[in-house]
């Protein structure tokens, strides 16, 4: 017989396999419903850290009420995802009530019970073929899933012309510097260490043949991963004497797996000792990194 008790926003559907926190087998329903009692209490269970019970007036309206509230702080609440069951004893099958939506219902001081006024109509539940009720005996069953509040979150935003965004690199003596590359300073720009990198002779093939000039982030190793750091930015040797200045525009992403990036064929040697550039004076060398865009993440708990 079909149950015509149906609901708007109720969801029932059968399955093989039990509920998985609790279930409640009533023996001699008439003689219970004969007492005249309005509901009647299950023992106390426990799913997911939250303890709960099951009542029903006449066992055909099933709620779950949470128990214990009185050791939560005062603000406390709960966030639920439940099914409600009865037992098809002949074909060995659970009859599941639940919201059609998948609904999260919220327990707090106000709202202490959640459930179905109609679980099942008397008429479908007597029913005999139905097998809901057999030999004077029934069994209810309850799934309870909490949904815990621990989500983390973050957020990602681009910051244009970050505070002290220019990293100027002095190079003084530079005929006499001897070492493979030299690094300026570190800068905090945007939340992250920054540094240049400068190769005076030239980088692997370019050696003795171009400057080149690297931005490099600093401790990329930490980053967690697939973190990933964009930065745009200006790379330049300084001509000394007026704004006629070697540049170049870097757009990049850094990574623990790409901690540098810039130019190993910045500037040819031979261009960059030249006199009429300027780029070199009372020998020194002036290179700067300028972050004029740079990605910022921040972590929520």
């Amino acid at each position: 017989m079909e149950d015509n008790s149906q609901q708007l926003g109720i969801r029932r559907t059968t399955r093989d396999f039990p509920p998985a926190h609790f279930l409640f087998k009533v023996e001699g329903f008439s003689w219970l419903a004969k007492t005249g009692v309005e509901k009647y209490d299950s023992d106390v269970f426990e799913a997911s850290g939250q303890k709960c019970k099951s009542n029903g007036n006449g066992f055909i309206s099933l709620y779950l009420v949470i128990e214990e509230t009185e050791i939560l702080p005062i603000t406390w609440e709960v966030n639920v995802s439940f099914r409600l069951f009865v037992l098809d004893q002949i074909r060995d099958k659970y009859l599941t009530i639940e919201d059609d939506n998948g609904a999260v219902k919220r327990f707090h001081w106000m709202k202490t019970e959640w459930g179905f006024a109609q679980l099942i109509s008397i008429e479908t539940f007597s029913e005999t073929a139905n097998g809901y009720l057999i030999d004077d005996c029934c069994v209810f069953g309850a799934e309870v899933f909490v949904v815990e509040r621990n989500c983390r979150w973050e957020s990602l935003s681009m910051v244009k012309q970050p505070n002290d965004n220019t990293i100027i690199f002095k190079m003084e003596k530079f005929s006499k510097l001897d070492r493979k590359y030299y690094e300026s300073s570190v800068h905090t720009i945007g939340d992250l260490k920054w540094k240049l990198k400068v190769y005076p002779k030239g980088n692997v093939k370019f050696k003795g043949k171009e400057l080149s000039v690297f931005l490099e982030l600093v401790e990329a190793d930490k980053l967690p991963p697939k973190r990933k750091v964009y930065a745009e930015y200006k790379l330049q040797v300084r001509n000394q004497i007026n704004d006629n200045h070697m540049q170049f525009s870097v757009e990049r992403w850094f990574s623990a797996t790409s901690v540098n990036w810039g130019y190993p064929q910045f500037m040819p040697l031979k261009l960059l000792h030249e006199p009429s550039k300027s780029c070199i004076v009372s020998d020194t060398l002036i290179v700067e990194a300028e972050i004029t865009i740079v990605s910022k993440v921040k972590r929520f708990s």
